[in-house]
């Protein structure tokens, strides 16, 4: 009866008259978290591709500085922007720094100009999908589109009749780092390579990236251009066409520097289209070459756009839903897309890659080799998310990431095409991979990763790169305030310790289940340590002092506006003080109880707290549920913070996106479970969002194949979970193991208001 009972409400909730069924792809929208910091872009791009072609907006009046009323933060791209000057090929999407964003190929119309402050335009008419973009230039009357390969783009230019250039700048992009060169190869062919990196300013990540060139249309004129220099002591004497750019026509064969570019000019008939095509490599122009002429048969513009929407809607559809609005289902399959855009493959079609950080080259027989792994955030929800929906891919992550590690003997942290970025704290990768094995995919070299787990969790901080602050920790169970600077400015000693806790946690629980059992006992006292900090007096986590004393004077409150308030890294004390989500019973003990923990937690919503954009605290919300009869409060704050800071506007997502991890916060909400503790193989259930959610799981990994969530929801005040069903049968907990929830078949909730 209870069952039917679902099963009625579903069908009244649903029922509608019948109308064109679209795609999951459809209900993209590329521009949702292109401003409110997110560095969100709407160029095009596959799932996980090297190549993006991203319209560059961020260029200002002056050279080295933006415009007064551009907005300028880590992105090729900031919808209130409107300066068009080309596309950026291969960029990053929703990161905190600038870095990439360079290979800017800009059409004009006119007499030939290479300063792109003349030559930039206002755009109109601007259209994203997954794997397209388009956009009409005002200023040349220019329709320009862009679509990709996995390694290649391939950009179609309507031209009007007249004289009209295609430039490409290799000088200007998001990048600290300068330099590069172009080498003609024929009238149609190019090829080249830029310096990059520097990324959050560590100035030993610099890398090199290589392209290839081809045009469909030989033109009556091309060349190379240099911006020169200031002269000293004498006047300057420029080029009398062009300013201050030499340029070099025909004649050239290749050029070197810092502020470089090439240009093709013609003269277009009315309406004539001109294609280029792209490709890159981190390895060689070689092999930039071999992945273009493997990944695109011909100037076949439309094709290549085809087989990219085909891509991103088999990719989507590993989720199907029906119910709900569709701002939600906007909202849903934009976070799945933003999700599925990092980590990045990195190997060539012939298997190469750049080995990390040693210069090398290495090959790959199968398999994909991954890079940008903004681990820092990505660890607490996003791999949970491959794992269940694309554990395929989360294998050869993994095995990406146990590579590294044989490459160079660390783990990696922020790696970034093949560079270690050292951005952010913690041992990451410890937490993910162990999430990976204790949910059941077994197809990577486990004793290889615990190799590199202890020496990272034992070795002394002298030769310890990825937890240089380590011998405190392991001599006194916490990290002391002054382990970098003396006046404690930039010291993040709590958020350092808090993230080695938990990825003590996760290992004691990967030793156990790998027979270690004295490894087990010793890093799971270790992630108990964080009892040093808890303070009575301020009821929050507090630095500490070498002599064991808390820091004073104390305000729990500094840091709230991503400063970095003493011990704690782009926070507050709040956003730190429950982020101990491998032992909530023992933190709760130390708070007074569970009346005392939820009262504190509900007051961090209630006085405005809570950081939507912050990874530590974001999986709060989910903590009520440990608590028998508060499970009601997760619902209602979930629900609330979905409807708050989602939105299917550019300002959708609540702050940086951080490579996919806010919006993997909303698919899992919005799906009706969590990932709160990483490296646990559990999730909290919480209110769906949709009527109908449909996981199609790969049988490969899970036999069962379908997740069928469905929701009763009686009307629309309805969110607080009533009853659940499981497999048929009554299910009366509210957090779940993997292994439970994908063997259920079914998961039914039935909502009361």
């Amino acid at each position: 009866m209870l069952r039917c009972f679902y099963l009625a409400c579903i069908f009244m909730m649903t029922a509608s008259p019948t109308k064109a069924q679209k795609s999951p792809v459809d209900f993209v929208d590329p521009f949702i978290g292109t401003t409110n910091f997110s560095v969100c872009n709407p160029g095009a791009v596959l799932p996980h591709g090297l190549m993006s072609a991203v319209p560059f907006n961020v260029m200002g009046s002056d050279d080295n500085v933006y415009d007064k009323d551009a907005r300028w933060w880590s992105a090729p791209y900031v919808h209130e922007n409107s300066f068009f000057t080309g596309f950026a090929h291969v960029t990053l999407s929703g990161v905190g720094c600038p870095e990439m964003g360079t290979l800017l190929l800009m059409p004009t119309a006119g007499a030939l100009d290479v300063d792109y402050h003349n030559y930039g335009t206002p755009y109109e008419q601007e259209k994203a999908s997954p794997g397209y973009y388009s956009v009409m230039l005002k200023k040349y009357g220019i329709r320009c589109e862009a679509t990709t390969t996995l390694r290649s783009s391939i950009e179609r230019f309507t031209f009007k009749k007249g004289q009209v250039n295609i430039l490409l700048n290799i000088g200007d992009g998001l990048t600290n780092e300068t330099g590069g060169n172009i080498r003609r190869i024929s009238d149609t062919e190019i090829e080249g390579m830029r310096l990059l990196g520097t990324f959050c300013y560590n100035r030993d990540a610099v890398f090199p990236i290589y392209f290839a060139l081809r045009i469909s249309k030989a033109p009556k004129e091309q060349g190379f251009w240099k911006k020169q220099p200031p002269m000293q002591g004498v006047e300057a004497q420029w080029d009398q066409d062009n300013g201050k750019y030499k340029i070099y026509r025909n004649y050239q064969r290749e050029l070197a520097g810092n502020e470089l570019g090439y240009f093709y000019t013609f003269e277009a008939d009315e309406n004539e289209q001109v294609e280029v095509q792209m490709a890159v490599s981190f390895v060689s122009t070689k092999n930039a070459w071999e992945n273009l002429r493997a990944e695109q048969e011909g100037f076949q513009f439309d094709k290549v756009h085809a087989a990219a929407r085909q891509q991103w809607d088999e990719t989507l559809s590993r989720v199907t839903v029906e119910g709900g609005t569709d701002e939600q289902r906007r909202i849903f399959y934009t976070a799945l897309y933003h999700s599925q855009i990092h980590p990045t493959i990195l190997q060539d079609t012939n298997g190469e890659y750049p080995l990390m950080e040693n210069g090398g080259t290495g090959k790959l027989e199968q398999g994909n080799r991954y890079t940008v792994f903004s681990l820092w955030d990505t660890y607490r929800n996003l791999h949970q998310l491959e794992t269940l929906l694309y554990p395929e891919l989360q294998e050869d992550m993994v095995r990406s990431m146990i590579a590294m590690y044989k490459e160079w003997g660390w783990m990696p942290k922020w790696e970034l095409f093949g560079r270690e970025t050292w951005t952010m704290e913690g041992d990451p990768s410890i937490p993910v991979i162990t999430d990976t094995w204790l949910k059941g995919l077994r197809n990577f070299d486990i004793e290889t990763a615990y190799e590199a787990f202890s020496r990272s969790a034992t070795m002394p901080g002298r030769d310890n790169k990825m937890r240089p602050d380590i011998d405190p920790y392991l001599g006194k169970g916490y990290i002391p305030l002054g382990m970098y600077a003396a006046d404690n400015s930039g010291d993040n000693s709590v958020s350092h310790a808090l993230e080695y806790y938990v990825a003590d946690a996760a290992l004691a629980s990967l030793a156990k289940e790998l027979g270690k059992t004295a490894d087990a006992d010793r890093f799971h006292r270790a992630s108990l340590g964080y009892k040093h900090y808890y303070s009575k007096e301020s009821g929050t986590l507090r630095p500490l002092n070498d002599d064991g004393s808390f820091l004073t004077p104390f305000n729990p409150k500094d840091g709230a506006d991503f400063s970095n308030a003493p011990g704690f890294h782009e926070g507050s004390a709040w956003n730190y003080t429950f982020y101990v989500p491998h032992d909530i019973p023992g933190l709760a003990r130390l708070m007074g109880g569970s009346r005392a923990f939820v009262e504190k937690l509900q007051a961090v919503f209630d006085q405005g707290l809570y950081d939507p954009a912050n990874e530590p605290d974001i999986a709060y919300p989910y903590l009520f549920s440990y608590f028998k009869g508060e499970e009601w409060r997760t619902q209602k704050e979930v629900t609330r913070l979905l409807n708050t800071y989602y939105k299917a506007t550019p300002d959708g997502i609540p702050g940086n996106e951080d490579c996919g991890t806010m919006s993997a916060w909303a698919v899992f909400s919005m799906m009706g479970f969590y990932p709160d503790c990483p490296g646990s193989p559990y999730y909290t259930l919480t209110t769906p969002t949709f009527s109908r959610i449909v996981l199609h799981l790969d049988k490969r990994y899970y036999p069962q194949g379908e997740l069928i969530i469905e929701t009763a929801r009686p009307d629309k005040k309805a969110v607080f979970i009533d009853k659940m069903l499981l497999g048929g049968k009554p299910f009366k907990q509210f957090r779940i193991s993997h292994q439970a929830l994908v063997n259920g078949k079914e998961l039914l909730f039935q909502l009361k208001p």
